[in-house]
């Protein structure tokens, strides 16, 4: 009955937090509904098929056109938005395979570029969503080439990527350049969001420089929870170390932060997962039911460049002796310092020493793990500090890497190169890493099992092997593939005839680097593909259970993939791992099959707390935020497969942008003062303390009478 009160407590704090989230998102105007007989005499269209049926507005498109669709154009001639924060359009898709359906916002004299604002957004056959344009009201100010080195910048007064929202004329809903007829239908269109305006604008001083602040934040403005001195700091975490105490997390967890609140399934001392009444599970090493409610990169200290930017902080702590030994320098895969190795600099870990004190790194181990406790969170995910999670206090997810293989030198991809998986060095680079885990994260209980690798560039179902026909002639994949064309056709005329090519001899084939037409090839292409993605997961999983047998292979964070590479970690991974950057997973549908899953990454952000960019999922405000990872999450504690989410980050990334690829997201339950964002943790809190008993709502007894398992 204790139990029962606590936990009502907690549902009803949910609801409220979730009922205040959507206080922010409940001014609402439909501009257009098709169930209620909107007008659609103004409806243009190009090169599409449109008809009102059904209460929708069902487009079919064209091919001959590089942007097929349609347009609708407010009846009365502009529709006023000034109060909202985005257009929503109800999105389904009838046809038969995936559309990216875009959708452009438009003022007078809009031209794709200026005077306009566009989103887009990607359903599977059968699937339904809605598709959100922000209404940006400005454009990102580089100051004339003055600012640089960062994906988002502070605002200011502009046409290109911005609208009045006052005066919007018409929606566009087109798809790009299609090479087969597309379907989507419209259900309504709406306004949405109360608007709020970026913190950060580039007129909010003269002179502008410096802009940033001793602690790393943006200068010129104010807002909730942003530090002004060091005593700010030690202040709060006195407070925040007084309610840590009194604050053990969710009242019905175990030791590992699974469930106590139903009886104990085998324990066999390591994670584990099984499927209990129609739904997976993580099984904690003690038998009890645990779902991951996790968080990346815990303690990881993001740097920012300082070189070539030596007017832009103010009180810079990098000249104090005490705080010079968080200078370092960084190496920079994207954007203006791309190859460099520019001198750099971390407030983040700066701030923890100002903050916690000279022994700071040992202090701030002890507060992360309190912190997830009390904040309803149980996995310390992916890119995480050792130091904290080998105190083993918290469950983690650990991770091995292909890095030391060579790469298909025909493919290309967003973070490199695909892995030779057929190159003696890619299942050497793998032994080695994973054997270096012994003794440390391999055959820990506390380790819920390894990823691999990370949003891998998987292509279409033909692009692995036609990067290897691109190959040099001593690429080990383009080898292989030269090897099962000969075993399948023996004469290379008989493959000539069946691809329209030239080759003299195999031997030719090997020395050629192009690429064959990839339709009358596909079959062969496919064939490769797929051979090449179970060889990478087949390898990487023995490479795994060499060393922790007992742990779970996670997969490899898929983002962008295709069904063959997905159905081939179905039959090697013991859970697929996707990062997936969107609104809701609750109707995510795997081609795998039945198959348990992990989200790796995901997140939401704003421009409400001085912060330039919002991350790659934007919302509105600090609320609209906190009511996202509520659906989110709950979206994916009620699928029947996933197993957990992961947020990305656990700290926001620098303000002027994070070395490596110039990432500046509002995406931390923390900011850079180390002070957190009190809605997101607040729904956290909550979501932690329900997530079981929502996951077991129609769950049955849990008897184990359909269970199966896979160790």
């Amino acid at each position: 009955m204790k139990f029962f009160a606590s936990w009502l407590g907690w549902w009803v704090s949910l609801v409220l937090v979730g009922a205040g989230a959507r206080a922010a998102e409940a001014a609402e105007r439909v501009l257009l509904d098709f169930s209620r007989g909107a007008p659609v005499s103004a409806v243009q269209t190009s090169d599409v098929r449109a008809v009102v049926e059904g209460g929708r507005l069902r487009v079919v498109t064209g091919t001959e056109r590089p942007w097929p669709g349609v347009t609708l154009a407010a009846p009365s001639g502009e529709w006023d938005l000034s109060g909202f924060g985005h257009v929503a359009v109800a999105l389904e898709n009838p046809g038969a395979s995936q559309v990216t359906v875009f959708c452009r916002v438009d003022n007078p004299g809009a031209d794709g570029t200026r005077h306009c604002v566009t989103g887009s957004l990607s359903l599977s056959s059968g699937q339904s969503g809605t598709l959100r344009v922000p209404l940006k009201r400005s454009a990102e100010s580089r100051l004339d080439g003055q600012l640089f080195g960062m994906r988002g910048y502070p605002h200011g007064p502009g046409v290109a990527g911005a609208v009045d929202a006052a005066r919007i004329t018409q929606v566009l809903l087109f798809v790009s350049q299609p090479a087969v007829p597309h379907a989507f239908a419209v259900a309504s269109i709406r306004a949405a969001g109360l608007y709020t305006p970026p913190t950060a604008w580039v007129t909010d001083a003269t002179p502008f420089f410096p802009f940033i602040d001793t602690f790393g934040q943006y200068r010129h403005k104010d807002w909730p929870g942003k530090a002004h001195s060091v005593a700010d700091l030690v202040g709060r975490r006195e407070q925040e170390a007084r309610a840590l105490a009194a604050d053990r997390g969710p009242g019905e967890w175990c030791g590992y932060g699974g469930w106590a609140g139903v009886p104990q399934r085998q324990a066999t001392g390591y994670f584990r997962v099984e499927k209990v009444a129609g739904k997976w599970w993580l099984i904690d090493p003690d038998g009890h039911l645990f779902w991951s409610h996790g968080i990346d990169c815990v303690r990881m200290m993001d740097r920012t460049p300082i070189a070539e930017r030596a007017t832009w902080f103010e009180a810079f702590p990098g000249d104090d002796p005490e705080y010079r030994e968080f200078r370092a320098r960084g190496y920079a895969l994207k954007g203006h310092y791309a190859g460099k190795s520019p001198e750099c600099y971390g407030f983040a870990a700066a701030n923890l020493k100002r903050k916690y004190g000279a022994d700071w790194a040992a202090g701030y181990a002890d507060t992360a793990h309190r912190r997830l406790r009390a904040w309803g969170l149980n996995t310390i995910a992916n890119w995480s500090d050792a130091t904290v999670f080998l105190l083993r206090r918290t469950p983690y997810t650990d991770n091995v890497s292909s890095g030391r293989a060579r790469r298909i030198e025909g493919s290309e991809g967003y973070w490199g190169k695909f892995p030779d998986v057929y190159d003696p060095s890619f299942a050497a680079g793998l032994r080695q890493g994973m054997e270096a885990k012994s003794g440390g994260t391999a055959n820990d209980p506390w380790c819920l099992g390894y990823f691999s690798d990370n949003e891998m560039s998987w292509g279409d179902e033909t692009s692995l092997a036609l990067a290897a026909l691109k190959s040099p002639p001593d690429q080990a994949a383009k080898l292989e593939l030269v090897g099962d064309l000969k075993a399948k056709y023996g004469d290379v005329e008989e493959l000539n005839a069946a691809w329209g090519t030239g080759h003299e001899s195999w031997e030719a084939l090997i020395e050629s680097r192009q690429a064959p037409d990839p339709q009358r090839a596909r079959a062969d292409l496919v064939s490769f593909y797929a051979k090449t993605a179970e060889t990478y997961f087949r390898t990487v999983g023995e490479a795994i259970r060499a060393v922790a047998p007992h742990q779970l292979y996670l997969g490899c964070r898929f983002a962008w993939v295709n069904a063959v590479a997905a159905q081939a970690a179905a039959k090697h991974c013991d859970v697929v791992s996707y990062n997936l950057y969107r609104r809701s997973v609750a109707d995510f549908e795997y081609p795998g099959g039945d198959k348990p899953l992990i989200i790796g990454e995901f997140h939401f952000g704003a421009l409400d707390r001085g912060m330039f960019h919002t991350g790659l999922v934007p919302v509105e405000n600090q609320a609209a935020r906190a009511q996202a990872y509520r659906d989110y999450v709950l979206g994916a504690v009620r699928h029947p497969q996933f197993v957990g989410t992961h947020w990305f980050q656990w700290q926001d990334e620098p303000t002027t942008g994070r070395v490596y690829d110039e990432e500046n997201y509002q995406i931390g339950f923390l900011d850079v003062a180390d002070t957190p964002y009190p809605e997101t943790v607040e729904v956290s809190r909550a979501v932690g303390e329900a997530l079981y008993r929502e996951r077991w709502r129609g769950g049955g007894t849990g008897s184990g009478s359909d269970a199966t398992e896979c160790d």
